[in-house]
């Protein structure tokens, strides 16, 4: 029999204990934050219908589906005169949450209240080239909420944010613009039928650099008049204000082209409502006004947001914005919606990169009791028990080897306390327990507790 490979695919990864400690403080965290804002969790499967996920993420994203492919004999009734691949995969990975929170609502209507609050902290897929920073299979950690227009949602987006990257330490710039300031940038422009194209290529900006959109753009059909129209919007400077007043004299007819723009305009007032809303509010994070951003999926209709780390090289680590029409593809018409979408990958290799993890994340167990014989582990076993329904994690060694054995074993498991408890102990009803990184050690009596936990942390 052949050798079987040891070897995962592409894009995807294993976990290891202090690895798997870390990712669990940056959900519990995550999580915690969702949880003080009113969301509550839910999950969805893995996998969709093709037919729900199709035509969401625009055509980029189609392409990045992973397809499932029919169970059993799936090629058995195949018309090899039509499309090979509708017949054979009518099943797909989930590419996001949101998509599939769409249709739970969708689903599900006769049981939620609006507006629906809800979060999602579950794996999705994504057939990526895989690279620093980007895989295959990887973490979203998602609240959205339905029901409602108010801007007050969008805020709290940024509130849930900031809280968030407050509470992991790291330091970042949430990034704002609107759906409806960049139609009106494609309108003023004369190219009112090429948004989504604009939007595509607006999207790469800060991986290929503005030449390189603009050559997007051509390849695209947009004339010279529509990217010199375009291109200095994209680079304005200035504070919030200032380039929202900018935008609005443009939208009102100040461009060359003279075009006014009331889906722009309409745009820049959400964003000044927005940012009021912010500064009411006392975000501590910079929030700022961000005319590149374009999120390039289609589903986005009003605020769009996105999050850098300014202390760490990377893509985006967070991003999400408002969908007035996504539950309306799956016959629910008149839902609005907003989220955001944490990438716990990215803010993890961030959060090691920077070394900002807390020294105190725990892999395993905090106290392992040695192996002293089998009457000394008859005894030590009822302590540990004890231990454990106050909710310590503890360990007895298996075999009553060497003691550098045994203490190799807790320095490999980075577990912090060791007891060394042999027959006198048993005797005199007590236990040792050394702390291993400072050297010292305490006796206690096997019955005090609470002692003992005290000590251990």
């Amino acid at each position: 029999m052949a050798q079987v490979q040891t070897a995962i695919p592409k894009g995807t990864r294993d976990f290891s204990p202090i690895e798997m400690a870390r990712r669990n403080y940056i959900f519990d965290t995550i999580k915690s934050v969702f949880k003080t804002f009113g969301y509550a969790e839910i999950q969805t499967p893995a996998m969709e219908n093709l037919n729900t996920l199709l035509g969401k993420y625009g055509e980029e994203g189609d392409k990045l589906l992973f397809r499932i492919l029919n169970s059993g004999d799936a090629f058995a009734k195949v018309d090899f005169d039509k499309p090979l691949q509708a017949q054979v995969t009518e099943k797909g990975l989930r590419y996001d949450l949101t998509v599939p929170f769409a249709r739970f609502v969708v689903q599900h209507r006769e049981e939620i209240s609006l507006p629906f609050k809800r979060f999602q902290i579950q794996p999705v897929y994504r057939a990526d080239r895989p690279q620093k920073g980007r895989y295959r299979e990887f973490y979203q950690c998602d609240i959205d909420v339905v029901g409602s227009k108010s801007l007050l949602y969008e805020l709290e987006m940024i509130q849930v944010a900031s809280k968030i990257f407050e509470k992991l330490d790291l330091n970042v710039a949430i990034k704002v613009n609107n759906r409806k300031v960049l139609s009106g940038m494609a309108e003023i422009a004369g190219q009112s039928d090429k948004v989504v194209d604009i939007t595509v290529a607006i999207d790469k900006i800060d991986k290929i650099g503005l030449e390189a959109v603009q050559t997007e753009m051509r390849s695209k059909g947009l004339t010279e008049d529509a990217i010199a129209t375009i291109s200095p919007i994209l680079t304005l400077s200035g504070s919030n204000a200032e380039k929202l007043s900018k935008m609005k004299a443009l939208f009102e007819g100040a461009s060359h082209s003279g075009i006014r723009s009331e889906e722009g305009l309409k745009g820049v007032a959400e964003l000044e409502e927005l940012f009021a809303l912010v500064e009411a509010s006392g975000v501590k994070t910079l929030v700022e006004l961000d005319l590149s951003l374009a999120r390039g999926l289609n589903y986005y209709t009003g605020a769009i947001f996105e999050i850098k780390a300014l202390d760490y090289q990377i893509g985006s680590i967070s991003g999400g914005g408002r969908y007035d029409n996504l539950t309306g593809i799956f016959g629910l018409k008149d839902v609005s919606g907003v989220g955001i979408s944490f990438g716990a990958d990215r803010i993890y290799d961030c959060l090691l990169g920077l070394d900002k993890f807390p020294a105190t994340i725990q892999q395993g167990s905090t106290l392992l009791f040695a192996n002293m014989g089998s009457e000394e582990a008859k005894y030590v076993v009822k302590i540990a028990a004890a231990l454990r329904e106050r909710g310590v994690s503890c360990e007895i060694y298996p075999e009553n080897s060497k003691l550098k054995k045994q203490f190799d074993y807790a320095d490999a498991k980075a577990i912090p306390f060791i007891s060394i408890s042999g027959s006198s102990e048993k005797e005199n009803g007590t236990i040792n327990i050394k702390n291993l990184a400072t050297g010292s050690q305490e006796t206690f009596s096997a019955t005090d507790i609470e002692s003992i936990i005290s000590f251990l942390k």
